[in-house]
């Protein structure tokens, strides 16, 4: 096998893996939440290297709960 035939397997891959992804997360968002925490709680323990605390919060999702200040339905503004 050429280099520029593995090189061209290897993009392929990466196109379909990147599509793969795109289309998990518009269909099944609540799965690819689940999937982002299992894989980023052994990375986030405590004992772990810097390095891979970094990955774990990269793979973490972001709160949806709370993250503005926007006063919306979870109380979360000032009171009146």
């Amino acid at each position: 096998m050429s280099a520029s035939l593995l090189l061209q397997y290897l993009i392929i891959a990466l196109a379909v893996l990147l599509s793969v992804w795109v289309v998990a997360k518009k269909q099944f968002p609540g799965s690819v939440r689940r999937l982002r925490v299992s894989l980023a709680l052994p990375l986030l323990r405590e004992g772990k290297p810097a390095w891979m605390r970094a990955i774990g919060l990269r793979v973490s999702p972001v709160n949806q709960v709370g993250d503005s200040a926007c006063g919306g339905c979870d109380n979360c503004g000032p009171k009146q």
